[in-house]
């Protein structure tokens, strides 16, 4: 049985889904405005923004809101509880047309992530988590994957580009995992890389410089499905960065050390 909570949070999210449902079929004809350096947000993600908090402050009018395309440049979380979401992640994926994309929430408390929903229109797949409760992809229970060896793990990552750092940084990071794993995937959303850790797609997943709206509601995923999630050099996960190591328990040392030796090179 769903709480109470997460029925309010599904259901603000599949709503602000359905629009982006049906502007991907509209690639061509959305208004695009740029926003930054390779960075570009469509009227569909302000669309889907507006009708996230729209829903969520009628269900949960006091309870403040982080939003991707609404938050301030140095806007942080306190302690209080805050809807923290990204109305469209895999924006790049979205306005070129490739059906990889998902609308995420998270309720964070006192900085740590209490309550998730992300959602993938395309695939109708509905991942969920309540802290202490596991976690779900359509009603279904999830578990990080069993493998135990590096080099049997399908690790996932995200590409810095344009106005990012670290390019050289990832580069010596992925010529690492390519040397000691089965192989690495860069999908363009960080939630769905999380979300598909909990269900034991991906071994693990690794990336740097993300903001809360990016990895809270995965993380909280992972969490619950059995998994561990850290910073890259494995201090206590921080929703606002700089870094994210996830995996399952067997994994998540050895994919570490992987990573961190090519960061003292740096």
């Amino acid at each position: 049985m769903r709480s109470p909570l997460i029925n309010v949070m599904v259901k603000a999210v599949t709503k602000a889904a359905r629009g982006l449902k049906r502007d991907f079929g509209e690639v061509e004809n959305l208004q695009v405005s740029k926003k930054g350096p390779a960075d570009f947000v469509s009227q569909a993600d302000l669309k889907a923004e507006k009708i996230l908090i729209e829903e969520l402050k009628k269900a949960r009018p006091e309870i403040g809101f982080l939003m991707e395309e609404s938050a301030g440049k140095d806007e942080k979380l306190t302690d209080a509880p805050t809807w923290v979401g990204d109305p469209l992640d895999g924006t790049a994926n979205f306005l070129h047309g490739l059906p990889h994309f998902a609308v995420s929430l998270a309720l964070v408390e006192r900085k740590e992530p209490i309550a998730a929903v992300i959602y993938d229109p395309i695939k109708d797949e509905l991942f969920i988590a309540e802290r202490g409760q596991g976690a779900f992809l359509n009603d279904h229970r999830l578990r990080v994957s069993g493998r135990r060896r590096l080099e049997q793990a399908l690790l996932a990552t995200g590409i810095p580009f344009k106005g990012k750092k670290d390019h050289g940084l990832f580069l010596k990071e992925l010529e690492a995992a390519m040397s000691e794993t089965a192989g690495v995937r860069r999908w363009g959303s960080a939630a769905l890389d999380l979300a598909y850790v909990a269900a034991g797609r991906y071994d693990g997943y690794w990336e740097r410089s993300l903001d809360p709206w990016d990895w809270a509601a995965g993380v909280l995923l992972v969490r619950e499905a059995g998994g561990f999630v850290t910073q890259i050099d494995g201090r206590a996960f921080d929703v606002e960065g700089p870094s994210v190591a996830a995996a399952n328990a067997d994994l998540h040392l050895g994919m570490r050390k992987l990573l961190s030796k090519r960061e003292k090179s740096a």
